[in-house]
């Protein structure tokens, strides 16, 4: 029977157990590094707010030490993106034990269409592989309508530039094109330890919540050409690094009421955004 508590059933195996059976090791080529513990699972689950009522996308869920956690935590249906024949076997287990609730998707997170899913998601709750994490979070930034919150675990070093403020280092394309979209923040942070195998780095859990519209008019391509333009050589002042994107970028500036000696570090999302809309 299931436990009203956890929203789970009680003869649910040890995930370990799980894994030993269906001999699955995490592999490299698919940036795997499993997350087991279901304190640190259920942590990250609760993070985005209460799942009841809620359909939850995950993404590379392994052997479903965070979909359990979903489901614990009382989603009310959790679709499950893997491409791991061997994770899918012991994912499969997992739906039989929880009918109606845990939809399986074998497929390339990146070839998916979200807007194709049946349930279609509401939030994205997801450990992202690191070698696709950042093109998956752009892809997102253009499906924004279909989610209300996204909490996503990242490389320490992602976290930092998606949510890094403007004038530092770690500020960038990731961070202007972002947060131009969405209210971002880190959450906390995941030691390698937590992990197996261990990567050689630490992970931070990041809550992105999509703003009713994005924090300055300007179209998404313009603004995307520009921000890559003006980072792609950050080390330049604006006056040559747009030189690429512009015939006049002095004049552009001008337009967009910005000093030409500014460096694509100083500027704000605002500005880039005053900048795209020159241009158009």
């Amino acid at each position: 029977m299931p436990d009203a508590l956890s929203g789970l059933p009680d003869e649910l195996p040890p995930l370990r157990d799980v894994i030993a059976r269906h001999e699955i090791r995490a592999t490299k080529a698919l940036g795997q590094n499993f997350l087991l513990d279901l304190n640190l699972t259920r942590k990250i689950a609760r993070a985005g707010g209460p799942l009841k009522g809620q359909t939850v996308l995950e993404i590379g869920p392994g052997p479903g030490g965070l979909t359990r956690a979903l489901l614990a935590e009382g989603a009310d249906h959790v679709v499950a993106v893997e491409r791991d024949r061997r994770c899918l076997a012991a994912l499969r287990e997992l739906a039989d034990l929880v009918p109606g609730r845990l939809t399986l998707v074998e497929a390339d997170a990146l070839e998916i269409d979200e807007y194709d899913l049946d349930p279609k998601p509401g939030r994205i709750v997801a450990n992202l592989p690191y070698n696709i994490s950042t093109p998956l979070l752009f892809k997102w930034l253009d499906r924004l309508d279909l989610f209300e919150h996204m909490v996503l675990m990242f490389q320490k070093e992602v976290a930092q530039r998606i949510t890094a403020p403007a004038g530092g280092k770690a500020y960038g394309r990731l961070s202007v094109m972002v947060q131009w979209r969405c209210r971002a923040a880190n959450l906390f942070d995941v030691p390698p330890r937590a992990f197996t195998p261990a990567p050689k780095v630490t992970s931070t859990v990041v809550a992105l919540e999509p703003r009713p519209a994005p924090l300055a008019p300007a179209k998404p391509e313009v603004l995307g050409a520009v921000v890559a333009a003006a980072f792609g050589q950050r080390r330049k002042m604006l006056r040559s690094s747009l030189k690429q994107i512009s015939a006049d970028p002095g004049g552009l500036l001008q337009a967009a009421g910005l000093e030409p000696t500014l460096r694509a570090e100083n500027l704000s999302v605002e500005q880039f955004c005053a900048l795209a809309r020159a241009i158009e």
